[in-house]
């Protein structure tokens, strides 16, 4: 008993239907190579135009801000906000140094480009100060000043963070949020 495994409507199927002999279609016979291949390629350029991006990329702002690194003086530093795919990426340019943080949605989970190993590493923490706009991760390992972040969150969850000053987040080894405490409630929290 023999088994296709092919479908009926593959694309090999359809390419053994395509003419291998020139001599079959007298039109093709006087055509002009170089024409072809051009005409070739721009048919091919224009459906790779027209085919749908795989990783769409759309910049939501740059800020013009100051970060710190592992509790370090701020310096001046640009943080570039980007949409791909699931995620928003957060890049911190200070000079040559970038340092990535990508936010997901459903469930919520944050990580940081480790440019030495080429991976996304889980956050442990994120803390939020909106009287100052500070954000920091891993306790003082990335802060950064940035009210356009905060004011979104503001806007996006206003009865949770009414009247607050201090949001902390922990996230568990799978980088999903574990616990998340506000103002006194994070005392002791992440030591």
């Amino acid at each position: 008993m023999g088994y296709n495994l092919q479908p009926k409507s593959s694309a090999i199927g359809i390419l053994e239907l395509l003419p291998t002999d020139v001599g079959d279609f007298p039109f093709m016979l006087n055509r002009n190579p170089i024409c072809s291949r051009i005409g070739l390629l721009a048919a091919a350029a224009s459906l790779l135009a027209a085919a749908p991006a795989l990783a769409q990329t759309e910049t939501l702002y740059k800020l013009d801000t100051k970060c710190s690194i592992k509790g370090g003086e701020p310096q001046a530093c640009v943080v570039e906000a980007v949409n791909e795919g699931n995620a928003t990426l957060y890049r911190h340019i200070m000079g040559k140094n970038v340092e990535t943080i990508r936010v997901t949605d459903s469930p919520v989970r944050m990580s940081i480009w480790v440019d030495s190993t080429k991976t996304w590493k889980n956050l442990d923490s994120a803390a939020a100060r909106f009287s100052t706009n500070t954000i920091c991760f891993n306790g003082r390992d990335l802060c950064v000043i940035n009210p356009n972040y905060l004011n979104s969150v503001k806007e996006d969850r206003p009865d949770a963070t009414a009247g607050r000053d201090l949001i902390k987040v922990q996230f568990g080894a799978d980088g999903r949020i574990d616990l998340t405490c506000y103002d006194d409630g994070c005392k002791g929290v992440g030591k």
